[in-house]
C-alpha cells in the first residue's frame, strides 16, 4: 500500500484547548480519512508538548508539580480529539520515556557530527513563544519591555548553553526550498521563511540551565534541551526513532505533511529541516501553515472574553455541521472569521436545503413509489449519463485538491454536483413521471440514488456520521464505502431493500428566548 504520514503540531499544555486546536486537528483528520478511503496506509499523529518554561510557570501558578499539571491538561486534548472524532493512530506526549530516548539519541547524533557546541547564551527570550529573538526583531514596549513580533514580552537571558550551528545551514536550506517549491504551503508563506534565512541566521541556543523542566541533555545534568528541539523530535519518536531500521520508521519517514498554525512556521520550515539535515535524516515533504480565526471580526483573546469553545460549537450546532463549516467557510491557509450568522446559513442552506433536501426527496420518493427498494433503471439518456459521470469525475478532482490541502475547494466541487443533481431532479420531475412513465421515473430515481451514493462516499472524510448515515439509507455495505467503489462499476443493486428514510441534516432553529 502507498503510505501517508501526517501530523498535527503537538499542542502546548499551558492552557485549555480552543478553536485553533480543533481546526488543525479537523483538517488533518479530514485528510487522513480521505487517504485511508483512497487506499493509503495512513499514520496520523497528534499529541501534546509538555516541557518548557511556560509550562513550568503554569504548573506553579496552579500550585502543582509540572508532571501532575501536564497529566491533567494533556487529557483535555485527548478528550477534545475524542469529541471531534479525530481518527489519529497515535497520541504522543513529550514526557513519555520513548520520547526522551529519541530526543537524546538525536542530540547525540548532532553532537557526534559536530553540529552542537558549548558556549554561553546572552540575548532576548520570549517565554510565551519559547523562542529566541535578535535585537533587530524587537520593538520597545511599555515600561521599557522588549516586545517580540508575536507581541510577547521578552526577557534578557544569560546562561551557559549548547548551540546548534544553524548559521552553517542557510545556503543549504535555500537550495532545498528552490528544489522543493511545494515544501511550504500555501506559497504566500514561503517569502517570510526565505527572507528570514537570507537575512543571516545566528547559531541557535539548544539547551537551558535556568530551568529544569525538560529532557535532560545527555551527560550534562545541569542542562535541559531547548523545548523546540524536544518538541519537533516527536515526529520521529512516534515511528520508532532512534531505530531507523525499524519497520515503522522505514515505512513512514519522511513525513508527508506537518500541519501547523502560521505562528510556528519558522520552527518547522527552518529549524526542523536544519536539525534533520544535520543529523543525516530526510526532510518532510511539506509543511502547511494555516491561518487564524477571528470571532465576529474581532481578534480572539482571553481578555476580550471571546475565545471560541469547540465544545460549545458542537453542543449548539452538532459535530458534523461544525466540521463542515470549519472546512468550507474559509480557503484553507487564509485567516477566517467565525460568524454565527454564517454558521447558521451554511447549516440551513448547504446542509439542510442542499444535500439534506436532495437525499430526503430522493429517498422518500423511492420509499413511496418503488416499494422501498432500489429502483430498476432502464436505458440511460445523455442527461442521466452526464450526472453520473460528473459524480464519478469528482474522484480525480478531489485527489488533486486534497493533495494541496484545498479543503474548501474540495467541498465546492462536491457541492457543484449536488447543485447539478438538484437541477436534474427539478427538470426530470419524477413525481410527475409517476403518472405518465413509471419506467422512466425509476430510471431517474436510480440515477439520483446512485449520485447520492457517490456523494456519500466523498463526504465521509468531512462529515463521517452524516455521510455514513446516508450510505446506510442507500443500503451500501460497510466494506463497500472506500473510493475503490466510486462509479457505475459498483452501482447500487436494483431491487435491494432499503430502510425507511430519515432526515440527516436538520435545519437549525434558534431556541426560544
Amino acid at each position: 500500500m502507498k503510505k501517508y504520514y501526517l501530523t498535527t503540531p503537538i499542542y502546548y499544555v499551558n492552557d485549555a484547548p480552543h478553536i485553533g486546536h480543533a481546526y488543525t486537528s479537523l483538517a488533518c483528520d479530514v485528510l487522513a480519512r480521505f487517504k485511508r478511503l483512497d487506499g493509503f496506509d495512513v499514520m496520523f499523529l497528534t499529541g501534546t508538548d509538555e516541557h518548557g518554561q511556560k509550562v513550568a510557570k503554569s504548573a506553579a501558578a496552579a500550585g502543582i508539580d509540572p508532571q501532575t499539571f501536564t497529566d491533567k491538561v494533556s487529557q483535555n486534548f485527548r478528550n477534545l480529539a475524542a469529541t471531534l472524532k479525530i481518527s489519529n493512530d497515535d497520541f504522543i506526549r513529550t514526557t513519555e520515556e520513548r520520547h526522551k530516548k529519541a530526543c537524546q539519541a538525536l542530540w547525540n547524533e548532532l553532537l557526534k557530527r559536530g553540529e552542537i557546541y558549548l558556549d554561553k547564551y546572552a540575548g532576548w527570550y520570549a517565554v510565551r513563544d519559547e523562542a529566541y529573538y535578535g535585537e533587530d526583531e524587537l520593538k520597545d514596549g511599555p515600561n521599557g519591555k522588549k516586545i517580540a513580533p508575536s507581541g510577547a514580552e521578552c526577557e534578557w537571558v544569560e546562561e551557559p548553553s549548547y548551540f546548534f550551528k544553524l548559521s552553517a545551514w542557510g545556503d543549504r536550506l535555500l537550495k532545498f526550498y528552490d528544489d522543493n517549491p511545494d515544501f511550504i504551503l500555501p506559497h504566500t508563506r514561503r517569502n517570510e521563511v526565505t527572507s528570514f534565512v537570507k537575512s543571516g541566521m545566528r547559531d541557535l541556543s539548544v539547551s537551558r540551565t535556568a530551568i529544569t523542566w525538560g529532557v535532560p541533555v545527555p551527560n550534562e545534568p545541569k542542562h535541559v534541551m531547548y523545548v523546540w528541539l524536544d518538541a519537533l523530535t516527536n515526529y520521529l519518536t512516534a515511528i520508532g526513532y532512534p531505530d531507523t531500521n525499524a519497520g515503522s520508521f522505514k515505512k513512514y519517514w519522511p513525513a508527508d505533511l506537518h500541519m501547523v498554525g502560521k505562528d510556528i512556521l519558522r520552527f518547522h520550515a527552518v529549524y526542523w529541516p536544519a536539525f534533520l539535515m544535520a543529523a543525516g535524516l530526510e526532510v518532510p515533504k511539506r509543511v502547511f501553515a494555516h491561518g487564524w480565526w477571528t470571532n465576529e471580526g474581532q481578534k480572539i483573546s482571553k481578555s476580550l472574553g471571546n475565545v471560541i469553545d469547540p465544545y460549545e460549537l458542537i453542543t449548539t450546532y452538532g459535530l458534523d455541521p461544525t466540521r463542515y463549516f470549519l472546512m468550507r467557510e474559509v480557503p484553507f491557509g487564509n485567516d477566517g472569521d467565525f460568524a454565527r450568522d454564517a454558521m447558521i446559513r451554511r447549516i440551513n442552506s448547504d446542509l439542510a436545503n442542499g444535500i439534506g433536501n436532495l437525499a430526503q426527496r430522493t429517498l422518500s420518493q423511492i420509499a413511496k413509489n418503488c416499494g422501498g427498494k432500489v429502483p430498476t433503471p432502464g436505458a440511460f439518456t445523455d442527461t442521466d449519463k452526464a450526472l453520473l459521470s460528473m459524480a464519478e469525475a469528482l474522484l480525480p478532482q478531489l485527489r488533486a485538491l486534497m493533495d494541496v490541502q484545498s479543503f474548501s475547494k474540495s467541498l465546492d466541487a462536491i457541492w457543484s454536483v449536488i447543485g447539478e443533481a438538484d437541477r436534474y431532479v427539478d427538470e426530470q420531475a419524477p413525481w410527475a413521471l409517476k403518472k405518465t412513465d413509471i419506467a422512466r421515473m425509476e430510471t431517474v430515481l436510480y440515477v439520483l440514488a446512485e449520485t447520492l451514493r457517490n456523494l456519500g462516499l466523498f463526504l465521509q472524510p468531512f462529515m463521517p456520521d452524516s455521510a455514513n448515515g446516508l450510505l446506510d439509507q442507500l443500503g451500501v455495505a460497510t466494506d463497500d464505502r472506500t473510493f475503490a467503489n466510486v462509479g457505475t462499476a459498483h452501482a447500487l443493486e436494483a431491487g435491494a431493500a432499503l430502510p425507511a428514510p430519515q432526515g440527516l441534516f436538520p435545519r437549525y432553529v434558534e431556541p426560544a428566548a
